[in-house]
């Protein structure tokens, strides 16, 4: 039963410690668009999400009124569109435009989908939209590309490694003018899930129903405060604190994807309990770790409490409820968390730190500006490199990198908004990976592959 106690807590939560619902996605399922005629596709694709997701930023709005919980943004996840251009063929920007018009028309923040599966191999339509990512990215303003290079089960495919680290030289290139944002749209997968809520990666599963919501938690500030209540605890206390805290956010999340599915009639798909930070102050998962005792993130021992703080909050979530799902846990972005950025910008977290730290987080290198002059190998080496910790790891990584164009490590880019700012990192380009990159092929799956 709640009591008035509980009611206090939550509004504390909210008002005080920046907690919030970070997304409800609408997934929706574009199959059924495909047609021999690419205009007649495209037109199918803005009907379909148009109808559907019509009222999604209203419920949205509706809901943050009601139940005085802030819901920051309204997004739209799609069928990875290289599956529409195999059947339906045409110039890939044109489909980016579809989704941009109807990104438009129903209001969302960001829309998700601009997407290839390419883990073992090219097929019909995958090559044609990957190249044509820089284009779309550049000529849209909340459409997001995700690819997906490698996986457990499959290996790394060190061919869409290669043609990717040109892919995101070429994005930041196109839109130098605009602190290089189309990279800041752009995430290159190994195991990538099916019902990621949280851009830019989000794109809906064939596995998926045709529409499903879902819904992405967010409360480092939370989890930061009730920590801040335990100065002398042990770490098993902590973890304790940790559980009983993602707990309460997710049965948040519960109820926001609950009554976001009863209202606009389709079904409710997973919560996704990641800890996701903005640049906001009081709002850092590297604040939590350095409230569990490290004078600062990316010092020694940064790895092991970034592990336990993971964990706590898996293990407190999957209680709170029966569909848990998306990527769960705690993310690193280093523009998009104040913590990070501090200590980025202090010298104190490296990029081989964060490369370290990603074996034990919710995704990967995410976020983090890069020297301008980065080769496009260099760019596929870092693909290659978090691609590994997730084949031999079983788990989801990702790279989102920025080359900035025409500036140095330790100038700044600021994109604004929950994408944030930071400093442009250190990267290692004293030796060049170019022969090994350029040997393409595929790196084979590992022994655990063969779990079956």
């Amino acid at each position: 039963m709640i009591n008035i106690n509980d009611i206090f807590e939550t509004v504390n939560m909210i008002s005080e410690e920046n907690l919030d619902i970070r997304t409800i996605t609408m997934g929706i399922s574009l199959l059924d668009c495909c047609d021999s005629d690419p205009e007649k596709a495209c037109e199918k694709i803005y009907n379909k999400i148009t109808r559907l997701a019509g009222n999604l930023v209203k419920v949205g709005e509706d809901i943050e009124r009601e139940y005085g919980i802030p819901i920051i943004n309204k997004r739209i996840s799609v069928t990875p569109i290289s599956m529409i251009i195999a059947s339906s063929g045409g110039d890939p920007v044109m489909y980016a435009k579809t989704l941009q018009r109807a990104a438009d028309a129903t209001g969302v923040n960001f829309i998700g989908g601009f997407s290839a599966l390419v883990h073992k191999g090219f097929s019909a339509g995958d090559e044609a939209l990957i190249r044509s990512i820089p284009r779309a990215l550049s000529e849209t303003s909340n459409v997001c590309s995700s690819v997906n290079i490698g996986s457990t089960k499959s290996g790394i495919n060190m061919d869409a490694v290669k043609l990717m680290g040109e892919i995101i030289r070429e994005t930041a290139e196109i839109t130098a003018d605009r602190e290089c944002i189309g990279c800041a749209k752009l995430v290159v997968f190994c195991n990538a899930v099916e019902d990621n809520p949280f851009m830019a990666g989000a794109f809906h599963g064939v596995g998926e129903p045709d529409c499903v919501i879902h819904v992405g938690v967010s409360g480092p500030g939370v989890v930061q405060a009730a920590l801040k209540k335990c100065p002398n605890g042990d770490l098993g206390e902590l973890a304790e604190i940790i559980k009983r805290t993602a707990f309460k956010i997710t049965r948040m999340g519960q109820l926001v994807g609950s009554e976001a599915s009863k209202r606009l009639g389709v079904p409710f798909g997973i919560v996704d309990l990641s800890l996701a930070p903005t640049p906001a102050i009081g709002d850092s998962v590297a604040h939590i770790l350095e409230e569990m005792g490290l004078e600062t993130c990316g010092t020694h021992g940064t790895t092991a409490a970034l592990a336990m703080l993971n964990d706590a909050v898996k293990k407190g979530g999957v209680m709170a409820s029966s569909y848990v799902g998306g990527l769960s846990g705690a993310f690193i972005p280093v523009t998009e968390d104040a913590g990070m950025i501090d200590a980025a910008r202090s010298g104190d977290l490296l990029l081989e730190k964060l490369e370290a730290m990603t074996a034990v987080c919710s995704v990967g290198l995410d976020m983090i500006a890069i020297p301008g002059e980065t080769p496009a190998e260099v760019i596929s080496a870092i693909i290659a490199d978090e691609a590994a910790i997730g084949m031999v790891n079983s788990k989801t990584t990702a790279v989102r990198v920025i080359p900035a164009i025409g500036k140095k490590t330790g100038e700044e880019l600021n994109f604004g908004g929950l994408l944030g700012s930071g400093p442009i990192m250190r990267v290692n380009l004293t030796k060049s990976p170019k022969k090994f990159i350029d040997r393409a092929g595929r790196i084979p799956a590992p022994m655990q592959s063969l779990k079956n």
